[in-house]
């Protein structure tokens, strides 16, 4: 089913948690991100950042988190693989996936 379909009718919330996830495993990928960082772009809580990261494995996407400095949480998220997913594909319809689960695509620019 097309994206611009899906988001005509009304969506699962399991449906909108896998567009959470490719949406932040395309914004790891693109760039250097952490929790702090991930909630300022999108408007997300932490506490959903950190579910959807924890259930990456659900889709076969692998994360890791790059210790950048002393601190406990001074580092980065980075994709170790997309799996089965198609990065290009989410590249592709990354606008889309945005305006369905409800964050500014255009916000990544003021990053």
């Amino acid at each position: 089913m097309p994206l611009e379909a899906a988001a005509t009718q009304s969506m699962s919330k399991q449906h909108k948690a896998f567009l959470r996830k490719l949406y932040l495993a395309h914004l790891m990928d693109d760039d250097r991100h952490n929790l702090l960082s991930l909630n300022k772009l999108t408007g997300m809580p932490r506490r959903t950042l950190q579910d959807s990261i924890v259930a990456f494995e659900d889709i076969g996407i692998r994360v890791e988190f790059v210790q950048d400095g002393s601190r406990n949480n001074a580092g980065y998220y980075r994709i170790v693989t997309w799996g089965p997913i198609s990065s290009a594909w989410v590249d592709t319809h990354v606008d889309e996936i945005a305006a369905i689960i409800g964050v500014n695509a255009s916000s990544e620019a003021l990053v």
